[in-house]
């Protein structure tokens, strides 16, 4: 958890995150390539497995460094973070499957 904060920190750089109500008001013509946003995620032990552009923002879908699930929305410019979610590590939606 505490990983994901600090990623979260940075992602969000000097101003908060907010709320995805909020949404990305950036014109397409200052978007920067999603690939530069993979790697900014890779470079914080992000393991990416998809970026998208959803609501006039970056989606990415992702594992942090500590094995847990995470989709997050980014503004496509500044790359700060507008919205995340995390969910189970890896193992333990493992375990829970094998316990049904």
């Amino acid at each position: 958890m505490r990983h994901l904060l600090v990623t979260l920190c940075f992602l969000a750089g000097a101003g908060d995150v907010v709320s995805a109500a909020e949404g990305c008001e950036i014109p397409l013509s200052e978007w920067r390539p999603r690939e530069a946003l993979k790697a900014q995620l890779e470079d914080h032990g992000w393991t990416v497995r998809s970026i998208k552009a959803e609501d006039g923002c970056y989606e990415a879908a992702a594992t942090d460094g500590t094995g847990r699930r995470v989709i997050a929305h980014f503004d496509p410019h500044s790359f700060r973070a507008i919205e995340v979610k995390s969910g189970a590590t890896k193992a333990a939606a493992f375990s829970a499957q094998g316990s049904h």
